[in-house]
């Protein structure tokens, strides 16, 4: 067998073996160097049994898959700690995930940050007794019984196909089915920190027990560890949600339904904003604004594909009440309904999932020729979703949101260039928002996949017109066959924050399967009819996940032309209270977006309260402003300016929003 060792010569065995042993035989020094090993595009560990003719490569502790196995290999030791601790805790499933890992339990009573506390330090046991991990390959049958009464495993067990490799692993008394791969043993990493413990439904579903899920996080060394809990730190301060509250920015009420955001004033002035900001930018794009209802009949969906295939992450449609009622009386059982519905024989609507099939019937509505292509429709549309209560998150994730949307609709020798002006119009909002560190991904059809729709020399083409497009950008781009949607490739930007972290903002798709299934035409220069090709593009995405992506990128302290407040003047005393009402007034005639706090409060408590709502600026009035005819200026970082009159005040805020400055 081959095997490639990074960095290092190759080494060359005949025969075949577990990976261990013959390391160990090799250069015994590799098993400290290196955590585990690929065998084609699988991760495989030490314990694995190599057969002749296999060619493996070994993984360093630096490469960034190296994360996923340590990081696993802790989530058994956190459960070996809780089964110590909770011995009648029942064991569901313990993942690595980005930068951690997570177990789920079924216990009696939830979690207290003591029990964190308690089951930390047992987890540092685990690791100083460094236990071996060991792997068991074992039947089907030998499985039934090592799990016993585990009722968590014994559904993943039933799950798992007839024939597939079913394998355990052991570290000192503790055993859990796993498939791997995993550490040698437990002592290899002692740089973790448990984070927080929620409740989570058993496998995701809100009908199914809710179990105690606590999260971790885990670095191979104790400064990565450091700097992600000092991220964490800063993160936590930036929370959209504390600071939604604390800016009066958004509310979600119960009444109203888990994942429906209501926008209040504050956060309406924002949205406003940045929708104005963007429809400047799409009338010099020559884009015409449309508008949508909220629903559309099935048969507008059906046509499209979003109904049935969709269908569980759609509300459900809507019937015509009498309608349902006979049926109710003829007997007909939910799923005869659901089944009726999905065959096409019961018509109904649909809280509209996508823009794109309301935007492809204003498309069609008339007969266009090549002279009229492209033609770009552009809409703040409201759509929804149905997402599981366990992942709603905050504005990130919802039930119901607007995109930015538009739909352009060209011939295929016009699709560098719309996606050209797409891109450019992205490159716009990210620089003006100073969101510049940020990578793009061009998801390509698999060769080897069936998944996809349509001509592959039309993919072959719309592909490297994608290729050409994120090249112009001059950023980091990579291209990930697989990553297409069945209907065409697409660019995605991935924006990371101030704190780190990666968002998927925006989207960019070429469509030729949508044209296909509604036979959408136009007149070509020879009189003859041709189809159309279609480009989803959403620089914003969902306005509410890209304005929850604002409030922790300016940590609430949002560019003035954004602030909901951008200035509030405060009289130092009573007696300043008329000339500060003259002042305010003047300023709000100018446009200016300004509040008047004449509160019986001291002034430090005022210009606090103001610093906390993340106000630019605070103009305050006393005696020698009024002698002046000025304000003195105090920033919200604490900076004191010059002071200005009323003239200079209206011209440097207007001059910040105007330039769009970030400061």
């Amino acid at each position: 067998m081959h095997i490639t060792v990074p960095g290092g010569q190759d080494i060359e065995y005949a025969g075949e073996g577990r990976l261990k042993d013959i390391l160990v035989e090799q250069n015994k020094a590799l098993l400290k160097e290196f955590i585990a090993a690929r065998l084609g595009d699988v991760r495989i560990d030490f314990h694995t049994q190599l057969e002749a003719d296999a060619r493996v490569e070994l993984i360093s502790w630096d490469d960034p898959e190296a994360a996923w196995i340590y990081r696993h290999s802790l989530s058994h030791v956190l459960a070996q700690a809780v089964l110590r601790l909770f011995p009648e805790a029942q064991l569901a499933i313990g993942p690595a995930i980005e930068d951690g890992f997570y177990y789920d339990f079924d216990v009696e009573e939830p979690f207290t940050p003591e029990d964190l506390s308690k089951i930390e330090r047992e987890m540092k046991r685990v690791i100083k007794q460094n236990h071996k991990f060991e792997r068991i390959d074992v039947s089907r049958a030998e499985a039934l019984d090592m799990i016993d009464s585990a009722t968590y495993k014994k559904e993943i067990l039933d799950d798992l196909e007839e024939g597939q490799q079913l394998s355990f692993y052991k570290d000192g008394e503790f055993v859990d089915l796993c498939r791997g791969p995993h550490m040698l043993g437990t002592g290899q990493v002692k740089h973790f920190k448990l984070l927080s413990v929620a409740g989570a439904y058993w496998r995701g579903d809100e009908k199914r027990k809710m179990l105690q899920r606590i999260y971790g996080t885990a670095f191979s060394t104790r400064e990565a560890l450091d700097a992600h809990l000092k991220m964490l730190e800063e993160a936590k301060k930036r929370d959209h949600r504390v600071l939604g509250r604390q800016l009066g920015l958004f509310h979600i009420d119960e009444e109203v339904g888990q994942g429906l955001i209501l926008w209040t004033p504050n956060g309406a002035v924002i949205r406003n904003e940045l929708q104005n900001f963007i429809s400047a930018e799409l009338r010099r794009q020559g884009y015409s604004q449309v508008f949508t209802p909220h629903i559309g009949k099935l048969d507008l969906y059906r046509t499209s594909g979003h109904f049935p295939y969709y269908q569980e992450s759609q509300y459900p449609p809507l019937i015509d009440h009498d309608h349902l009622q006979g049926l109710a009386e003829e007997g007909c059982t939910c799923g005869e309904l659901s089944n009726q519905m999905e065959a096409g024989d019961i018509d109904g609507y649909l809280l509209k999932p996508m823009n794109c099939p309301h935007h492809i019937k204003i498309f069609a509505s008339q007969m266009h020729s090549y002279r009229d292509l492209p033609v770009r429709l552009a809409e703040f549309g409201t759509v929804y979703r149905w997402e599981q209560s366990g992942e709603l998150g905050g504005m990130t994730r919802v039930r119901g949101f607007t995109q930015d949307d538009a739909h352009l609709f060209c011939t295929e020798d016009q699709i560098a260039g719309e996606l050209l002006g797409c891109l450019d119009l992205v490159k716009i909002i990210f620089g003006t928002l100073g969101m510049e560190d940020y990578r793009v991904r061009v998801g390509l059809r698999d060769p080897d996949s069936s998944k996809y729709v349509g001509d592959p020399a039309k993919w072959d083409r719309a592909e490297e017109a994608c290729r050409q497009a994120a090249r112009s950008l001059g950023v980091q781009f990579s291209e990930e066959p697989g990553e297409a949607a069945f209907y065409g490739p697409k660019i995605d930007f991935v924006v990371r924050d101030v704190v780190g972290r990666e968002w998927q903002l925006g989207t960019v798709q070429v469509d030729y399967n949508l044209p296909e299934r509604f036979d959408l035409q136009y007149v070509d220069a020879e009189g003859k009819t041709q189809r159309p090709v279609m480009i989803h593009r959403a620089p914003f995405g969902s306005m509410e996940r890209f304005v929850a992506v604002l409030i922790e990128h300016f940590a609430g302290a949002f560019p003035v032309w954004l602030a909901p407040v951008q200035a509030v003047v405060l009289p130092i005393a009573e007696r300043h209270a008329e000339y500060a009402e003259g002042f305010y007034e003047k300023l709000r005639a100018a446009g200016v977006r300004v509040e008047l706090d004449a509160a019986n409060e001291t002034l430090n408590k005022r210009i606090r309260q103001a610093q906390m709502r993340k106000v630019p600026y605070m103009l305050i009035a006393g005696d020698r402003e009024i002698e002046e005819e000025q304000v003195s200026v105090r920033l919200r970082s604490g900076e004191n300016l010059d002071p200005l009159s009323v003239d200079q005040a209206v011209e440097l805020i207007q001059s910040k929003v105007s330039e769009k400055a970030l400061i």
